[in-house]
């Protein structure tokens, strides 16, 4: 064989500028790219315009040169066209020419250069991108279907059809046992599996080296970048083309935390525009794996010639992690996952399995002891009211006793599990996932009895497997019995948390129908789970022997519910799985949009369905958690238990209006009044934000006796028709009118953006102010009052200017208003230093409202304000507020100051909110898009900018950032007037290690956008 290094041309880059002169009439720098057997440069002329120079290795024919023109050219030609390059003609017409060296005659070219940045470049591979990946390729081969070129009918060593015998060349030079053992394997495989199938499969004209070098990235981050374009057809050839779609798909794994979703993410995006068939589906697998084993034994032959190129060893780590994670996958699973993706039935026999046990007309008792004639189905799903603490979900002992109630409140005979039930219980390690789902979904159906309960075989049978699943929260003892009814049904079911003496089943002896198989084990051996039975039939167990998944991740529901269908029947339920599911997500929507008003805004591209809350994590629909760092209204933690135990208490005594005397209503605005500096005082209590400011509207009018308002410009202060014409983020946004005459907005004091910046932006946006009131008076209007957020949370997450409020306050007081602080979003020790946001600036308002963190969810708001103050509202005209200060409110209110102050939540915004800040500055240091962080405890914005000197807002980018990180389990949002600024409010429970992950997480997001 003829060494590589024998046949590449070794242009310089002087000599290729010379050609390009010579040849084509360009006057260009070259400089080298990468390329494997060939020689590539990139040509850039004065005007910037660029190209690409090939130089052909000495054993390329001008047939096969041409084969590659004309892939090209119908690629281009497609309707929409695919994005590829375009050959230059020399001045003499020509598409190539012969450029004679002391190795022999090299074919020389000039392509277009296509513009993107190269797939290998990306850090990660997100699903929408290898979704695109897909896509893309797809399109490739549906652009030539039907097309043919006498260059094509080849053999080429990386075509995938010929993997043993490319491997088998270079298999000695695999030094390593292990691996050259693992390659055999693959060969192995692929003679059993695909070899007799391929002749049958469609074949074509391909690509055929659709890899991270070849493929382009591009486009706008909103919605995603993509796929733009492909480049580099050396390696076209006539083949079957399902192999396309293996070579894309063995470079989605390398990499990727989880190979099989990274399969399933380009195969069914790939069916989507160019359909799959089921036989090319059942071998996809081994072509993906045999496309890995050419590309590791060329590597090793390459190496045992001395090529050291960077280009040859780059994706050969990758290439072999990927072939030893294949390797440890089921090929049977890995099957059944596709066809779900594609959607085809999982299995062919888990429909036959399915209806022979729905057609049994009298199994055995499986738990003979235990009356299932009339029993309770628990709702045991992450919207359970039953559930009361998330963090009780492990106690078995208080499992076991509330059970016990519900059966008894029920009257019920026995409590039923349900099958297909997504549950939050499942904390344990094993529950985990490559990505940032969990396994949430119960696969089997669940009978809880005693322990010691026997437990028997519904159906004739022999022990397949038995074994002691003995990690935290697993099966603990198990049993697995084979049944095979008929010649053409046969499956198995499984008996998990049994005691120790199931143990002593000898694996291959026969069950009767009704024998006796164990009993249900305590909570000391059954993995630490209240006494019940798991009991699940299995279709196939994909390799699993003693133990097999119970619970499912969200996103392979489908693939495992087909491997393990509904067990009622045999345990005589009859299908009584439980109370009617919750509406689907979708069905929901339908009913928002039929029945609320279409201003309702969601989260969201894809609005997520959130059915439960606990501190600073919110669980959906099916179970996933979500770390919330972004609201700032359940402060103390979403449905903490001191706070959720106070409302129960008052709520079951009395709840009413505050016409009578209560100690709750004293006792909370005694002790909130107390957290404000003199002369701070007096305390009002509402409903909501929005209420406090109405209200603190009309306490400055009747103190003043003026009736103008200065705000900030970018402000949001409620929703009320006065608060909207206050808020220049409501009346100067979409569907605004404008400001009123009587409201005056001046410029948001923001260090970043604003006007002024600098040590002295505080007193220099405060003489804007001046000037304001000044223009007003003279136009002889009074004001009232400046309503102000103490940090701006709509504009941006912005602290004010230093010195801002200090210099404000004295201007509006001289002028005969007063100074209202918007502490709504900001107040209850957010700021960390402070227990209000208002004191970083060193001044005292004249009336502070709240709202949001004050109930921790509940309805609550307040105003505080001095006596002076209170005392000019006092004017005859009654003030009443049906449910503000109400006895329920006012206890949810002092429970939320209780977690404040025993907790040290304060203290802990501060630290933590340090520590996420500097995470955050060190994710600003590597990635330009992020303009500024800033903030103060956790209270924290990033803003996204596209230039550094224009400020220019990155607002797609904002959206796109906010959109992946909900798909890796975090939730943000966007605000700002740009909506470029990431805000960042979260529960005050927040953590170092969430401060941590949030930072790492939005590293790996941003290193996906395309600056």
């Amino acid at each position: 064989m003829t060494a590589v290094q024998d046949l590449r041309p070794t242009f310089s880059a002087a000599e290729v500028v010379n050609l390009a002169l010579e040849h084509y009439g360009l006057e260009v720098r070259a400089e080298p790219l990468p390329s494997y057997i060939d020689q590539n440069f990139l040509l850039t002329d004065a005007a910037g315009g660029r190209h690409v120079c090939k130089l052909a290795n000495a054993s390329t024919s001008g047939e096969a040169l041409d084969l590659e023109h004309a892939v090209m050219a119908r690629l281009r030609a497609a309707d929409p066209p695919v994005p590829c390059p375009e050959v230059v003609l020399t001045l003499e017409g020509a598409t190539w020419w012969t450029a004679p060296t002391s190795k022999g005659h090299h074919l020389v070219r000039l392509m277009t250069h296509l513009p993107g940045q190269l797939m290998v470049d990306l850090p990660s591979k997100p699903p929408y991108f290898l979704r695109s990946m897909g896509r893309f390729m797809a399109r490739v081969d549906k652009a030539l279907a039907g097309f043919d070129h006498p260059g094509a009918r080849r053999t080429l060593a990386w075509d995938v059809v010929h993997t043993p015998t490319t491997v088998a060349a270079h298999l000695d030079t695999i030094t390593d046992p292990a691996r050259r053992s693992l390659v055999s394997d693959v060969v192995a495989a692929f003679d059993a599996v695909a070899a007799p199938v391929l002749p049958t499969l469609r074949h074509g004209v391909i690509h055929n080296d659709g890899n991270d070098h070849n493929l382009l990235v591009g486009g706008d981050p909103a919605p995603t970048p993509g796929i733009v374009g492909i480049i580099d057809f050396g390696d076209a050839v006539w083949t079957a083309i399902v192999n396309e779609l293996a070579i894309a798909a063995a470079y989605a794994v390398m990499g990727h935390p989880d190979p099989v979703a990274a399969v399933a993410h380009v195969t069914a995006a790939y069916h989507d525009v160019h359909p799959l068939v089921e036989e090319e589906l059942a071998v996809l697998m081994t072509l993906i794996r045999g496309r890995l084993a050419i590309s590791v034994s060329m590597a090793a032959h390459q190496a045992g010639e001395g090529r050291t190129e960077e280009y040859l060893s780059v994706s050969e780590a990758g290439a072999w992690n990927a072939l030893e994670r294949l390797g440890a996958l089921d090929p049977d699973l890995f099957h059944y996952q596709l066809r779900v993706a594609c959607g085809f039935p999982a299995s062919r026999a888990s429909a036959a399995v399915e209806h022979w046990i729905g057609s049994v007309a009298d199994p055995a008792a499986v738990l003979p002891g235990v009356d299932l004639d009339h029993p309770l189905v628990l709702d045991l799903g992450p919207g359970s009211p039953d559930i009361d603490r998330v963090d009780r979900l492990t106690d078995a002992p208080a499992w076991e006793r509330k059970i016990r109630e519900l059966v008894s409140a029920a009257g019920a005979s026995a409590a039923v599990g349900r099958y297909d039930e997504p549950r939050l219980c499942y904390s344990a390690d094993q529950f985990a996932t490559a990505g940032a789902e969990r396994r949430t979904v119960h696969l089997g159906q669940d009978v809880f009895a005693p322990a010691g309960t026997t437990v028997h075989a519904p159906l004739a049978g022999t022990v397949h497997s038995v074994g002691h699943n003995d990690l935290p929260l697993d099966y603990g003892p198990t049993v697995i019995l084979e049944h095979q009814p008929t010649p053409e049904v046969s499956f198995f079911t499984l008996y998990g948390h049994l005691d120790t003496s199931c143990l002593q089943l000898e694996p291959g002896s026969a069950v009767a129908a009704g024998e006796q198989i164990g009993r249900l084990g305590d909570p000391s051996e059954n993995g630490g789970w209240p006494p019940h039975l798991h009991f699940q039939v299995v279709v196939d167990l994909v390799g699993h022997v003693g133990n097999f998944p119970g619970v499912a991740a969200p996103s392979e529901r489908d693939v495992w519910l087909a491997l393990s269908p509904n067990p009622g029947p045999l345990l005589g339920l009859k299908g009584a799985n439980g109370p009617a599911p919750a509406p689907e997500p979708i069905a929901i929507l339908t009913a928002r949009e039929d029945h609320l008003s279409p201003s309702l805004s969601l989260s969201y591209h894809d609005p997520l369905t959130i059915t439960r809350g606990w501190m600073q994590w919110l669980y959906d629909h099916q179970g996933r958690a979500y770390l919330d760092g972004v609201n700032n209204v359940c402060h103390v933690g979403h449905c903490h238990p001191h706070v959720v135990a106070a409302a129960a208490r008052q709520m079951a005594v009395l709840n009413t209006n505050t016409r009578y005397l209560h100690p709750n209503l004293v006792a909370y605005a005694s002790r909130l009044t107390a957290l404000f500096p003199d002369p701070l005082s007096v305390c009002f209590l509402v409903n909501s934000g929005s209420e406090a400011n109405e209200l603190a509207l009309r306490l400055a009018r009747a103190h003043t006796g003026a009736h103008d308002v200065i705000v900030l410009d970018h402000a949001y202060h409620g929703n009320t028709g006065a608060l909207v014409d206050l808020s220049a983020y409501k009346h100067d946004g979409p569907g605004g009118t404008g400001a009123p005459d009587w409201v005056h907005v001046v410029p948001l004091p923001d260090p970043y953006r604003g006007e002024y910046r600098g040590d002295d932006a505080g007193r220099r946006h405060a003489a804007t102010l001046s000037g304001t009131i000044e223009q007003a008076t003279a136009r002889g209007r009074r004001v009232a009052a400046f309503l102000g957020e103490s940090a701006s949370g709509c504009g941006g997450q912005v602290l004010l200017a230093d010195g801002y409020l200090g210099a404000v306050y004295p201007e509006v007081r001289r002028a005969g208003g007063v100074c209202i602080a918007d502490e709504v979003q900001v107040g209850f020790g957010r700021a960390g230093s402070h227990m209000w946001m208002f004191e970083t600036q060193g001044v005292v308002p004249d009336i502070v409202t709240l709202g949001k963190p004050i109930g921790n969810g509940h309805p609550i708001g307040a105003v505080i304000t001095t006596p002076a103050i209170a005392e000019s509202f006092d004017t005859g005209m009654e003030y009443f507020n049906t449910f503000g200060g109400n006895p329920v409110s006012c206890a949810v209110g002092l429970a939320v100051l209780d977690v404040i102050e025993r907790e040290g939540l304060q203290a802990h915004a501060a630290a933590v909110g340090t520590r996420l800040a500097e995470r955050l500055r060190a994710v600003q240091r590597h990635h330009p898009l992020v303009g500024d962080v800033r903030g103060q405890g956790l209270f924290l914005g990033v803003e996204l900018v596209r230039d550094p000197n224009s400020l220019e807002p990155a607002d797609r980018e904002a959206a796109y950032v906010v959109e992946r990180l909900k798909d890796e389990g975090i939730l943000l949002s966007t605000d700002g007037p740009h909506r470029n600024v990431l805000k960042i409010k979260p529960p005050m429970v927040f953590s170092h290690d969430d401060a941590d992950h949030l930072a790492a997480t939005l590293e790996l997001v941003l290193s996906e956008v395309m600056e």
